[in-house]
C-alpha cells in the first residue's frame, strides 16, 4: 500500500508483512511461524541468509526471533514468567550456554524518558556475577560455575558527548566478553505490537534508528564480538496512525490515487513525531522485568557443571 515504505519499523516481522501483502516472495529470506494456543503466544523466525534477501528488507543477515504476546502489557506475573522462559528458550538457541560464558549486558536508552527506558531498566535487574567471580574465583560453589556477567548502562549521546558505540568498544576492549546482549526501546509498523512484542537477532542492534536518530550499530563488525539485540516496541509513527485510521478509504482507491491522497492529507511533521501508550510508564516497568528474568532464567538455567573426572 502506497505510504507504506516512509513509515519505519525495527521487526523484521514487519518488514516481512509488507511484502506478503504484495504477493511478492523475497529470495533468501525464510520464515517459519509457530503458535501456542495454550499460552496464546506466536512466535515467528525469520531467516535473512542472502546478501539479496539483506538488502531487500533493509536489514543485516541473520536471524530474526519475533514473540508476539497480547497479554505482556497486562500485569500478570504468571504470564509473564511465562514470557520470560520463552526468551530464556530462544537466547540459549542463539548463545552456546553449554560452555562458561562472559557476557557483557547494554541496557541502551535514554532512562529519562520512559518510553526509552527499557534497557536502562532492565540492566537493573541483572544478577551480576563477574565481579564475584573476579573476587571470589571461577566456583562459586563446590558443584557449579557460574557465567560472568557484567552490565552497563551507557547512556545517550546528549547527556555523554560520546557515541554508545564509543563507550561500549571501551568497555569491550577492557573486559573482553565472549558475548554482548544489547537491549533497547524500538518502534514498530502496527499499534497492535507496541507494547506486546519481543524480538531477538544475533545480528546486533543501531540505537535509536527506528525514530530516524541513526547512530553507530552496535554488531560484530564493530565490536569484534558476537552481539545479540533484544527489544520491545514501545513507540509508533503518528504517520501511521492516520494511515491505519484511513485504511478502509484506501482501499478503495487506486495506487496513484492513494499515493496523491496521502501526500495531501499526511504532514511530513507526522514522520518525525512518535507516538506511545499513555500507561507506558507502568508497562516498561513490567517489560523490562520480564526481559531481566529471562536473562537471568538464560544464565542460571545454564550453570555448568564442573567435571570432576
Amino acid at each position: 500500500m502506497a505510504g507504506r515504505d516512509r513509515i519505519r519499523t525495527d521487526l523484521a516481522l514487519e518488514a516481512t508483512e509488507r511484502f506478503k501483502e504484495d504477493n511478492v516472495e523475497v529470495h533468501g529470506v525464510e520464515v517459519r511461524e509457530k503458535y501456542d494456543k495454550e499460552k496464546d503466544v506466536r512466535t515467528t523466525v525469520v531467516r535473512i541468509t542472502t546478501e539479496n534477501g539483506a538488502k531487500t528488507m533493509g536489514k543485516p543477515q541473520g536471524t530474526y526471533i519475533t514473540i508476539e504476546a497480547p497479554d505482556l502489557s497486562v500485569p500478570d506475573e504468571d504470564y509473564h514468567r511465562e514470557i520470560s522462559e520463552e526468551v530464556a528458550h530462544h537466547l540459549k538457541e542463539l548463545i552456546d550456554f553449554s560452555q562458561q560464558q562472559s557476557v557483557l549486558v547494554v541496557g541502551l536508552g535514554n532512562q529519562d524518558i520512559t518510553a526509552d527506558s527499557l534497557g536502562p531498566r532492565t540492566v537493573e535487574n541483572i544478577h551480576m556475577t563477574r565481579h564475584v567471580i573476579r573476587e571470589y574465583g571461577l566456583k562459586s560453589c563446590s558443584h557449579m560455575k557460574m557465567h560472568q556477567i557484567s552490565g552497563i548502562v551507557p547512556g545517550v549521546m546528549a547527556q555523554t558527548g560520546m557515541e554508545t558505540l564509543e563507550i561500549v568498544q571501551g568497555v569491550v576492549a577492557e573486559t573482553k566478553p565472549d558475548v554482548v546482549i544489547a537491549i533497547d526501546a524500538l518502534a514498530a509498523r502496527s499499534t497492535a505490537r507496541l507494547n506486546r512484542t519481543i524480538q531477538i537477532t544475533d545480528t546486533g542492534i543501531s540505537p535509536g534508528s527506528g525514530v530516524g536518530n541513526h547512530r553507530e550499530g552496535l554488531n560484530e563488525e564493530n565490536l569484534s564480538v558476537r552481539v545479540i539485540g533484544i527489544g520491545v516496541p514501545t513507540v509508533v509513527d503518528a504517520a501511521t496512525i492516520v494511515h491505519d485510521s484511513m485504511a478502509n478509504l484506501l482501499d478503495a482507491l487506486e495506487e496513484e490515487e492513494q499515493k496523491e491522497f496521502l501526500e495531501e492529507m499526511i504532514s511530513p511533521k507526522l514522520y518525525t513525531m512518535f507516538v506511545t501508550p499513555k500507561d507506558v510508564d507502568e508497562t516498561v516497568k513490567y517489560l523490562s522485568f520480564t526481559i531481566s528474568e529471562g536473562l537471568n532464567l538464560a544464565f542460571s538455567d545454564s550453570l555448568i557443571r564442573e567435571d570432576r573426572s
